[in-house]
């Protein structure tokens, strides 16, 4: 978001920072104290209880982040997933996941039993976000987020009430430095990677330490299940089978994106869909993917849908099934 600047915006920067130096050109588009929104968010978070004085140093040593505006126009859930489950559903990911498992098997058995998640979803989700804890990502997540909230229009909203979220995480979590922490080019963090919003409201304290640590494998457990959990996972429910398709019907409610399952199995018999197996599910979905021998067909549940409030992508949320499932499998083989 390259501004325009005026003298009256400049002088109440300069009244703001209480600096009377020469500003140069240079200045006005490399720093965001000079932004009119970032103006507005320290006006808006001073509301809130911050100190300005704080938050003016804070941003004064936060530059754009280039790299973080070129990740964010070309994310891996654009690709066809031909292409995006060999990403993630993988030999190596899976035999990863069960060493993973084996090493937290108590949380991961008390997390289960206390959210009703099993522990296979609950693994993959770590593996698909940060192949258990080794990737956890090494943007600067303060400057992350603020040259997304400050210079990408398309969510501008989004990030910056992420930013709000991050600063009153920090200061919830006393943690002193708000430049010590490290996640995704979006700002997402720990192994579970949360975005700030999440870190907030559904992270949780799972060892007891009175800390939540979601880069400490037990928090990050606990939290990743009370996320499902919150969302509305249901502990005996199925999250998708293989559909059958006969005749022409099945176009007027095939999906291609993560929309909520509204119809029943009766009603998707109708349209000439019918499920390869057994799916417990109060209302299902037609999901179209495009598979590496061409259109796949799955009926998805009410468990594939929370599945994609973590991550909105329907192959996320695939990837995610089918590496718990190989995990399982594996896991059960040994």
């Amino acid at each position: 978001m390259r501004m325009n600047i005026s003298f009256k915006q400049i002088f109440f920067i300069l009244l703001l920072t209480g600096s009377y130096q020469t500003i140069t050109v240079a200045d006005v588009k490399n720093n965001y104290l000079y932004y009119p929104a970032m103006q507005k968010f320290i006006n808006r978070m001073i509301d809130k209880g911050f100190d300005r004085q704080t938050l003016i140093k804070t941003f004064s040593n936060v530059q754009r982040d280039e790299n973080v505006l070129a990740k964010v126009q070309s994310p891996a859930e654009a690709k066809p997933w031909q292409q995006y489950r060999p990403i993630f559903v993988t030999e190596k990911r899976a035999a990863a996941g069960v060493i993973f498992w084996n090493r937290h098997q108590r949380v991961l058995q008390a997390a289960s039993q206390q959210f009703g998640v099993p522990p296979e979803i609950i693994v993959a989700i770590i593996g698909v976000e940060t192949f258990y804890g080794r990737h956890t990502g090494k943007h600067n997540v303060l400057r992350s987020l603020t040259t997304l909230a400050m210079d990408f229009p398309k969510r501008e909203k989004f990030y910056t009430n992420e930013l709000d979220h991050f600063l009153h995480f920090i200061r919830e979590e006393r943690i002193p430095n708000p430049f010590s922490l490290k996640g995704s080019y979006a700002g997402a963090m720990g192994l579970g990677q949360f975005i700030s919003s999440s870190y907030r409201n559904f992270g949780i304290d799972f060892n007891g330490d009175k800390h939540r640590d979601l880069w400490h494998p037990e928090d990050a457990i606990g939290s990743v299940a009370n996320y499902f959990a919150k969302h509305g996972w249901k502990t005996r429910g199925d999250v998708t089978v293989p559909a059958r398709i006969v005749g022409q019907f099945y176009g007027k409610i095939v999906n291609t994106k993560a929309n909520k399952p509204t119809h029943s199995l009766p009603q998707l018999a109708q349209y000439g869909v019918q499920a390869q197996g057994q799916i417990n599910s109060t209302r299902v979905a037609l999901l179209e993917l495009e598979g590496s021998q061409g259109k796949e067909y799955w009926i998805t549940g009410d468990n594939f849908y929370v599945i994609t409030r973590y991550n909105h992508s329907p192959k996320y949320a695939m990837a995610v099934y089918q590496l718990a499932n190989e995990i399982k499998r594996k896991k059960m083989a040994h």
